[in-house]
């Protein structure tokens, strides 16, 4: 699964990791995420991350 880059804080999302503060179980691809995720170091949106390359 892919990791994810946020744009305006530089966290990584890494769905073999999840977001267990934020309610998202390990091995969640980030295509998954609830509707209303958002970063949980700057609270940007899901549009503000880009795929790493």
């Amino acid at each position: 699964m892919d990791k994810w880059i946020c744009m305006l804080c530089g966290y990584i999302y890494d769905p073999e990791v999840g977001d267990p503060d934020g309610g998202v179980a390990p091995g969640t691809a980030f295509e998954d995420l609830p509707e209303g995720w958002v970063c949980p170091v700057c609270g940007a949106s899901r549009d503000s991350f880009e795929k790493v390359k």
